[in-house]
């Protein structure tokens, strides 16, 4: 896992115990990021099967959150507010009919197409392997 100036996921995103679905960060820049999740019997939804796809805009909104929270720590400090950001989907186009299967590695990437004040659109894709799952729209607010 990348450690950003020391920091880790909880430093980063105030989503805690079950709530936080992310595993590691993989890269991030001031207008991208990229993170990594494993499927979980812990994760919200899930069922004996997997999880649904509707799960992957949580993903997509955490990874979104690790990119801007990071730009806030940066021009804020790290005890700057962590409220998060509220969020709207603008679109999701789902490329996966069934559950997720646990211990699936799924690779998310968010990258802000749009950014205004505390506004952004944020572009997401979530991948397993090779295989797209996802492309989502996301609107967000700094709370």
């Amino acid at each position: 896992m990348i450690e950003i100036d020391g920091l880790r996921l909880e430093d980063i995103l105030p989503h805690r115990d079950g709530m936080l679905l992310l595993d590691e960060i993989k890269s991030v820049e001031k207008s991208f990021a990229v993170t990594e999740a494993v499927i979980s019997r812990s994760f919200p939804m899930a069922d004996s099967r997997g999880v649904p796809p509707l799960i992957l805009i949580e993903l997509a909104a955490q990874t979104a959150g690790v990119c801007n929270g990071l730009t806030r720590i940066k021009a804020n400090g790290q005890g700057s507010s962590r409220k998060g950001w509220l969020v709207g989907v603008k679109r999701a186009q789902f490329f996966v009919d069934d559950c997720i299967a646990f211990d699936s590695r799924l690779v998310i990437r968010s990258e802000n197409r749009h950014e205004f004040d505390i506004l952004r659109e944020v572009f997401c894709v979530v991948h397993l392997d090779d295989v797209l799952l996802a492309e989502i729209t996301l609107q967000l607010i700094q709370a």
